[in-house]
């Protein structure tokens, strides 16, 4: 069975540090187009292949709220790429030392009971920054 690879990308005409004009959705070729044609224009982003408890996809980039199974709020982290021990992978950005796998899997495998998107690392820097 195949998964679709999804892919999302920000608009940043102004380069990384300037204010960002949009997020744009759509098919990966035509995401992947855009990058390709004006790279400093844009940062793409890959889904996981995983959904929050709401559904949501979480895409690469997203900052993410984990919860134990009493509702308690145990960390809020960035979703990165990762490369541990040349397996590539999906990873919690402060996180995923905490875990021999990576975080994501431990965290979809039972190990904490919910995972919330709650913003991204290009809006919502902030939050990250209040957990640490």
């Amino acid at each position: 069975m195949s998964r679709e690879i999804k892919f999302r990308a920000w608009h940043m005409p102004f380069g990384p540090k300037g204010p960002m004009q949009e997020m744009v959705h759509g098919r990966a070729s035509h995401i992947l187009a855009l990058a390709e044609m004006s790279p400093d224009e844009y940062i793409v982003e890959q889904s996981t292949g995983l959904k929050d408890e709401n559904d949501v996809d979480i895409y690469e980039g997203d900052i993410v709220c984990v919860s134990d199974a009493y509702e308690d709020v145990d960390y809020v982290d960035a979703v990165i790429w990762g490369d541990k021990d040349d397996y590539p992978a999906f990873d919690l950005k402060n996180h995923a030392r905490e875990y021999d796998a990576n975080a994501l899997s431990s965290i979809f495998n039972g190990e904490f009971e919910t995972i919330e998107v709650i913003g991204n690392i290009h809006e919502n820097p902030e939050l990250v920054e209040v957990d640490k």
